[in-house]
């Protein structure tokens, strides 16, 4: 299962604004017709969660769910990003697709735009922020095997490993990683625990990412021409950390909520 929420024109509804993708009443169902961007794994997916407007007189938004291959939806191969390929995040396109009564989930009032709930929005985030901090924990990995076996002739048989300068670096990425590791930690059990502090979530996304781009590009600095070989994968890793600077909330739209609230709050 995965949401299907993301439009052309609405861009992320993170944003605000509502999708233009429309829900009409039929007997016993809906049939839902609309245009998705970035749905992520469509190809492997059994059902997909598709945000919509009801075409009622008071209109009512929420999700819709759909068995993948339903009559009226077809998913387009649209997927050709610079990074994060393996996500197959194809276009969904819907021409009166239909599902019946009970696939309606939290249906409200359209006027009160979407409504995110507050363990799925833990959820997400933790999501997000562990997929770029494991990309850039690929990289130090192969990072560390290169600069062990790595013997240019003019250190007369010793390793780049063995730099004080590389040390020094690779020690950065290393507390980079820690720090996201201990923060990601921190926030999943506070939250099981009830004693998660508002806006804790966002923060550690915002922290991870950060620290994967930043131990990433390390890498590369570390690695020079091999980690932009395609033969070796610090460049896949570096493209993949990189698509983390505009994964829906960017890190922007994050650092404008917190400083709203901090000042609400003096």
């Amino acid at each position: 299962l995965n949401a299907a929420q993301v439009e052309p024109e609405l861009g992320s509804p993170s944003h605000g604004g509502l999708p233009a993708t429309r829900a009409r009443r039929v007997q016993g169902g809906w049939q839902l017709s609309g245009h998705k961007i970035y749905v992520t794994g469509g190809p492997l997916l059994a059902w997909i969660s598709v945000l919509a407007v009801t075409d009622e007189d008071k209109p009512r938004l929420g999700s819709f769910v759909l068995p993948r291959g339903t009559p009226g939806s077809r998913l387009v191969e649209t997927w050709d990003p610079m990074g994060m390929r393996a996500t197959v995040s194809q276009d969904l396109l819907l021409e009166e697709a239909w599902v019946p009564d009970h696939h309606a989930v939290g249906l409200r009032p359209a006027a009160d735009g979407l409504q995110r709930e507050a363990h799925g929005i833990a959820w997400y985030f933790s999501l997000v922020a562990s997929v770029y901090d494991g990309a850039a924990r690929a990289a130090r990995d192969w990072l560390a095997e290169f600069l062990n076996h790595r013997r240019p002739s003019a250190l007369g048989g010793a390793s780049l490993a063995s730099l004080p300068t590389v040390q020094e670096k690779f020690g950065e990425i290393e507390v980079l990683l820690q720090a996201s590791d201990c923060l990601l930690d921190s926030h999943a059990r506070a939250y099981d625990a009830g004693s998660a502090p508002d806006g804790l979530a966002a923060v550690a996304k915002h922290v991870a990412v950060e620290n994967a781009v930043r131990a990433a590009t390390l890498a590369l600095e570390l690695a020079g021409n091999h980690g932009l070989a395609r033969r070796n994968p610090l460049e896949r890793h570096l493209r993949n950390v990189l698509c983390s600077q505009i994964h829906s909330p960017p890190n922007n739209l994050i650092r404008s909520n917190a400083g709203r609230a901090g000042l609400q709050r003096r």
